[in-house]
């Protein structure tokens, strides 16, 4: 396990972490008014238990916020990385699964954001390379929302070669493409499957392009030319959650 430390900051994103047992907070910034929310908010539970509080006023907690101009509402915590979930060992004996890939996206807001979704709407996991995940980012946790501490994530060396053994251990892959020939709501989507994202810009690489089955799409009006990936993600999502429900 990772134990190294880094900051997040928000109400969500550090109230979640105080309420997740896997995650260790080391320690809390917090202003008077945002601990007496936490207070509010877990009237059952004490979550500062066991945490070491600093009280700071909002001026003083700018300084860990102020770099990626994002609004720390009085919440900021230090924390530990929780223990990375495996791949290989995740997908034994599961029948039914939904799995993300996410190839090329790199921009912590449009993860952080999609993470939400996935969490919202009981997506299994996510799958990212680990060396462009941004791991740390303060901006994905707040994008997150708290669903960070609900969430799966797998890094990998390779998207490729973990595309090429999910095939062989019976996933479908399907490619999210503007060009692809079939509406993602005309698959059955029963089994094993992954959803493979490009990044907003170029899309998926060409050469991992080859690992998708299939190349669906989501039919929007002609006259934008496409969605922004977490949003064309959270569409999927949600439809998916829907139709296994039903």
């Amino acid at each position: 396990m990772n134990k190294s430390t880094f900051f997040i900051v928000g109400q969500h994103a550090v109230i979640e972490a105080l309420k997740n047992p896997k995650r260790k907070v080391l320690n809390l910034f917090l202003t008077e008014e945002s601990k007496k929310n936490i207070h509010r908010k877990s009237p059952n539970i004490n979550l500062l238990n066991n945490v070491k509080v600093f009280f700071k006023n909002k001026k003083e907690l700018d300084k860990y916020s102020t770099k990626e101009n994002i609004l720390h509402q009085g919440y900021v915590a230090e924390i530990e990385h929780l223990e990375k979930p495996v791949l290989k060992e995740f997908i034994k004996k599961k029948k039914d699964i939904n799995i993300a890939c996410l190839d090329g996206i790199s921009d912590p807001r449009n993860i952080g954001s999609l993470i939400r979704s996935a969490v919202s709407f009981n997506i299994d996991g996510i799958i990212v390379k680990e060396r462009h995940y941004p791991g740390e980012s303060k901006l994905m946790y707040k994008a997150a929302s708290g669903a960070m501490e609900y969430v799966n994530i797998f890094e990998v060396s390779n998207i490729n070669s973990t595309l090429k053994n999910l095939k062989d251990k019976n996933f479908w892959v399907y490619g999210f493409d503007g060009n692809g020939k079939k509406d993602f709501t005309e698959i059955d989507w029963k089994g094993k499957n992954i959803l493979l994202f490009g990044s907003e810009g170029s899309g998926m690489h060409k050469h991992t392009s080859k690992y998708a089955d299939f190349l669906v799409k989501i039919n929007i009006d002609k006259k934008i030319e496409s969605l922004n990936v977490s949003n064309s993600a959270t569409i999927v999502f949600h439809y998916l959650s829907y139709i296994k429900k039903c």
